[in-house]
């Protein structure tokens, strides 16, 4: 059988790993290629976004990628937070939103460490931050955006900054299931109402 060795390592005794034992987006890390958001199981199932947290993990420890092992673990940690906090397991749309809340949290960090002059940290962050969109969908393009404040605007009848917070609700409930970027709707609203 043939065998193969993490991130193109020499194989050695019990280091090998077995095809069998290596997930798909294990071999394609360590081919440097994109996450594939539609990982099957081995029984022909389709993987919640949890398991497939999981597993990546797992396949990232064994490829020994210590940044991509550091940011899963943290989300790991923040999901099993959320579920302590709800007392029930988080299905997926639950779990789309705490990423999008980490994604938030990450984009201020990096926003910081630039003010502050951490350039270090701050692409520590950058790469947290492409780790875990490759767990969401693609984002709504700015034209999506634009389109959908003025669908908002006009369902509203909004003139004025006071209903902003009107407008950017209605934006939300356009955009969703297309993982808007909160502050390039915000922005847009403010464009279109001044």
């Amino acid at each position: 059988m043939e065998s193969l060795a993490p991130c193109g390592g020499e194989v050695s005794g019990t280091n090998g790993l077995h095809l069998s034992e290596v997930s798909p987006y294990a071999l394609e890390c360590c081919e440097g290629k994109a996450y594939r958001p539609n990982i099957v199981s081995q029984r022909g199932e389709s993987m919640s976004l949890k398991e497939q947290i999981t597993g990546d993990m797992t396949a990232a420890m064994k490829a020994k990628d210590a940044a991509r092992t550091s940011t899963l673990r943290m989300l790991k940690s923040a999901i099993s937070y959320r579920e302590i906090e709800k007392g029930a397991a988080l299905d997926d749309e639950e779990l789309s939103k705490l990423l999008r809340t980490q994604l938030k949290q990450r984009r201020d960090s990096v926003e910081q460490y630039q003010k502050g002059g951490r350039q270090d940290l701050a692409d520590k962050e950058t790469a947290e931050i492409a780790i875990i969109e490759g767990y969401l969908p693609q984002g709504a393009s700015a034209g999506e955006i634009e389109q959908a404040v003025t669908a908002a605007i006009a369902e509203t009848g909004a003139t004025s900054m006071k209903e902003m917070g009107a407008v950017m609700k209605a934006t939300m409930v356009i955009l969703a299931g297309k993982n808007p970027d909160g502050r390039a709707v915000s922005e847009t609203v403010k464009k279109k109402l001044s």
